[in-house]
C-alpha cells in the first residue's frame, strides 16, 4: 500500500537543495502537473535532462522492452547488446569509443583520467563562468569560488582563466605541463554563453602544438539542445572527447565519455571502471533517446523553434529596462538581467511557468527539445509580463 506524502515527508531528505514550489505527481507533454492537478509549463526540463518532454512514447516502449528483456543490470564483467549498440550509435558522429557512467560529473572526472593516462602529465585548464561538476576534480575545474573552498583543497593543478582570453590561454596551455584543456561550447550555469568559433579553433590549435587533450563538455549544451547533435559542431572544430549526460538516459542516470581512437589505445584494462555505467536497461532506453534526437528533421525543428524563440527574445531586449541581453542557440537561452534573476523565476512559477536562473543575474530557459511552438508563444509571454 503507497501511503499519500505529506508535507513533514521532505525532512527525510539532506537539506543541501532549497525545494520550491508544489509537490509533483505527473508529467505529460511539456507540462509537469502538481497533486492539486495545476499544470506548469516547464521551461527547465530536469535542468536540459528531459529532452523528449514527460510521458513520451519513445521513452515509454523503450523502458517496457527494457523490462521484457529480464536484463537491469549485469556488470561491466560481460557483454551486453544494448550498451555495444549505443555505443556504436554515439561514435558514427565521432570518430572513437565511448565509456559509459553515471552523471556529468564522473563523465568529466573520467575525462580527466584519460587525459592524464594518455598525455603523461597532469594540469587541466578551464575557463572563467565554466560549470563542470561537483567532484574533486570537476568541482575544481567549476568557476564557483563559493562551492569550492569549503571542499579545499580540490584536485591540484587545476588553472581557470578568462573566458576567450588567447593570450591567457597561451600562457596557461603548455607542452610541460598541460593533459587537458575542459570548455563548455556553450556554457550553460555560467549564463548561457556560446563561445566563439575561432576561439574553440584557437584551443584546438594550442592543444595540438603542446601535445594536451581538447575535452569538450557537452554534457547540458549538447545531444540536441542547440539544433545539431553536438554543439561544438558548427564550428568545425572536433575535441579528442565529448563529455555527455543529461538528456542521454531520457531521465534515467547515464553519462558518456566520447574519446579519440588515440586515447582510447593509451587505456588498458582496470585504468578506470564503473558498477553501474552503460547497464543493459538505461542504455536501452539511451539509445532510442539518440536516435530520436540524431533524426535530421527533429534537430532541423529544433532549430527552427530555437530561431524564432530567439528573435523573440532579443527584441524582449531591445525594448526592456530590465533585459540586458539575450544569448542561446536552438533551444538553450539566457536571459541576463540589470538585476536578481531569482524573484522573476518565482514570479512565473506563481503563474504555472517553470524557469530557472544560470548566476544570480540570468533567467534560463531549457525546455523539452519536443515544446510546441504554441507552448513557446505562451510561455514567452508569460515571462514579457513577469518582466515588464
Amino acid at each position: 500500500m503507497t501511503l499519500p506524502l505529506t508535507s513533514s515527508d521532505a525532512t527525510g531528505l539532506l537539506g543541501v537543495y532549497a525545494r520550491v514550489g508544489p509537490l509533483f505527481v505527473a508529467g505529460e507533454g511539456s507540462d509537469l502537473i502538481a497533486e492539486d492537478g495545476t499544470r506548469y509549463l516547464d521551461f527547465v526540463a530536469g535542468i536540459a535532462v528531459n529532452a523528449l518532454g514527460y510521458n513520451s512514447l519513445v521513452i515509454r516502449d523503450a523502458v517496457l522492452r527494457a523490462l521484457d528483456s529480464g536484463l537491469i543490470h549485469v556488470s561491466n564483467l560481460y557483454r551486453t547488446e544494448p550498451g555495444e549498440r549505443l555505443a556504436a550509435e554515439l561514435t558514427k558522429s565521432f570518430a572513437g569509443q565511448a565509456f559509459f557512467c553515471n552523471s556529468g560529473a564522473e563523465a568529466n572526472e573520467g575525462a580527466f583520467k584519460f587525459a592524464r593516462k594518455w598525455s603523461k602529465k597532469t594540469d587541466i585548464v578551464a575557463f572563467s563562468g565554466s560549470f563542470h561538476g561537483r567532484l574533486f576534480a570537476s568541482l575544481a575545474a567549476t568557476d564557483r569560488p563559493d562551492y569550492r573552498r569549503p571542499f579545499e583543497p580540490l584536485l591540484a593543478g587545476v588553472q581557470i582563466i578568462p573566458l576567450g582570453d588567447r593570450d591567457a590561454a597561451q600562457r596557461a596551455i603548455t607542452a610541460e605541463r598541460t593533459a587537458a584543456v575542459i570548455i563548455e561550447p556553450v556554457q550553460g550555469e555560467g549564463g548561457v554563453r556560446p563561445v566563439a568559433a575561432e576561439f574553440l579553433a584557437f584551443l584546438r590549435e594550442r592543444c595540438d602544438a603542446c601535445g594536451g587533450a581538447l575535452i569538450f563538455d557537452e554534457v547540458q549544451c549538447g545531444l540536441g539542445r542547440t539544433g545539431t547533435l553536438f554543439a561544438s559542431e558548427p564550428s568545425g572544430v572536433v575535441p579528442d572527447m565529448y563529455t555527455l549526460a543529461k538528456p542521454l538516459g531520457g531521465g534515467l542516470p547515464m553519462g558518456a565519455i566520447l574519446v579519440s581512437d588515440a586515447i582510447a589505445a593509451a587505456l588498458a584494462p582496470g585504468d578506470h571502471a564503473t558498477t553501474f555505467g552503460g547497464g543493459p536497461f538505461v542504455a536501452m532506453v539511451a539509445l532510442e533517446v539518440v536516435r530520436t534526437i540524431a533524426e535530421p528533421e527533429f534537430l532541423a525543428a529544433v532549430r527552427a523553434k530555437g530561431e524564432w524563440l530567439g528573435a523573440r527574445f532579443r527584441a524582449l531586449a531591445t525594448r526592456s529596462t530590465r533585459v540586458k541581453e539575450a544569448r542561446g542557440r536552438g533551444l538553450m537561452w539566457g536571459l541576463e538581467l540589470t538585476e536578481a534573476a531569482a524573484p522573476f523565476v518565482a514570479a512565473a512559477r506563481e503563474r504555472h511557468l517553470l524557469v530557472l536562473t544560470a548566476g544570480p543575474n540570468v533567467i534560463r530557459i531549457v525546455p523539452p527539445l519536443t515544446i510546441t511552438r504554441e507552448e513557446l508563444e505562451r510561455g514567452a509571454t508569460i515571462l514579457e509580463e513577469v518582466l515588464a
